[in-house]
């Protein structure tokens, strides 16, 4: 036997015991069956589990505007500035799928989902058919201020960042406009400034994407649609659901995908929500839509241009849902302590799940600093040009 005859017998050894533990691996990830929904929900609350010594995961329903609503709060020091996310829809309920974007924004900020009047665990938690007659753009306002004020309470904090996104920003601004100093800043993410300006830009640029693709569907369905929004300003529920379909079909929701249920089916897995939550998400948008798309129609801020807190807006190159160019515009002639123009190049209307790292990145870079900065600090106006250039004017 040569001297490296031991040395090749052990590693054969040492090959064969490898070889039928590889085997013995793969015939028991062959027999794994699939792992239930139920399941799969508390594997996700495990792995998202806040474990800092100085953190905070709540799930709580607190009273708000005679109602009880639900908010989650998660953050990994409670010392963070809290960041609270109107959700849009109407009815269209984040908490569920913020598990799936928010986990790097709880290194930076307290974190609070909120589950408006009418939607998803807060339907649950109310009678409907009471609830019905209070839905309305300026009460669910008021909501968001109270939300504000119990968290500045229950938390020690002075301010607080408000972002809202879709439906949700129509809220957030309102929010912005009435109360100022509670607020950080105001960061709306697929902005909404006139409902009337909204829709017609909306149906334009959908109405050219199906002339582009030669979709005689398409055209055919959007072309019956007009005069839209309709001549008294009106937007038929009907209506806007076709402009929606087709809208979402060519990638103005989300940019290279024809539609969202990629998205919605994270809710599916949330646990933070029961399968009777997530039904309610439906009744939700069933009660609410008909009830709050007269206010998002009137809703005009066209000429609204001074605020007392500063305005950021994240705007998705490709959104049709939001038109990002009518808030760019509009932006332009803000007066505000601060203001800043994002744009996400590969976004249409859900950059938070489009490009996820440029959110947190932005987040943290061009909201978080605002917490810290004193007045005189805070008295900048920048934006971001459209092609990315920063230019910055002091002063308001």
């Amino acid at each position: 036997m040569s001297p490296t005859s031991p040395l090749r017998f052990c590693l054969a050894v040492l090959s064969r015991c490898l070889a039928v533990c590889g085997l013995m691996l793969g015939v028991a990830c062959a027999s794994t069956p699939p792992v239930p929904a139920v399941d799969a929900r508390a594997i996700i609350a495990d792995a998202r589990k806040i474990v800092t010594r100085d953190g905070v995961e709540e799930l709580l329903k607190i009273p708000v505007g005679g109602t009880e609503q639900w908010i989650s709060v998660r953050g990994r020091d409670r010392d963070n500035p809290i960041l609270l996310m109107i959700h849009g829809g109407p009815a269209s309920p984040e908490l569920p799928t913020s598990w799936a974007f928010q986990g790097g924004w709880e290194d930076f900020f307290t974190v609070v989902q909120w589950d408006q009047r009418g939607s998803g665990k807060t339907y649950t938690a109310n009678d409907p058919a009471r609830i019905a007659s209070t839905l309305s753009l300026d009460r669910i306002t008021e909501d968001a201020a109270e939300v504000v004020q119990y968290l500045r309470s229950r938390y020690g904090k002075d301010k607080v960042f408000v972002l809202g996104h879709s439906w949700g920003s129509l809220v957030g601004l309102g929010l912005a406009h009435r109360h100022p100093e509670l607020l950080f800043a105001y960061v709306g993410m697929g902005q909404v400034i006139s409902g009337q300006e909204n829709e017609r830009v909306s149906y334009a640029l959908t109405l050219a994407a199906a002339e582009a693709a030669h979709h005689t569907e398409a055209l055919q369905e959007l072309k019956a649609l007009a005069p839209y929004p309709e001549a008294d300003g009106s937007l038929p529920l009907r209506k806007i659901g076709i402009e929606r379909k087709w809208s979402n079909a060519f990638g103005g929701l989300v940019h290279g995908r024809d539609g969202i249920l990629h998205y919605l089916n994270l809710a599916e897995l949330s646990p933070d929500y029961t399968a009777q939550d997530v039904a309610a998400m439906d009744l939700g948008s069933q009660l609410s839509l008909p009830r709050l798309l007269p206010d998002m129609a009137r809703f005009d801020f066209l000429r609204v241009t001074d605020f007392g807190c500063p305005i950021i807006l994240f705007a998705g190159r490709h959104d049709t849902t939001t038109p990002s160019q009518v808030a760019a515009d509009w932006l332009q002639r803000v007066r505000a302590p601060g203001k800043q123009l994002v744009w996400f190049e590969h976004s249409a209307h859900m950059m938070m799940v489009e490009e996820p790292g440029r959110v947190l990145l932005h987040l943290v870079q061009d909201v978080l600093p605002l917490a810290a900065r004193g007045p005189a600090q805070a008295q900048y106006s920048c934006w971001m040009s459209q092609n990315s250039a920063v230019r910055c004017d002091t002063g308001k």
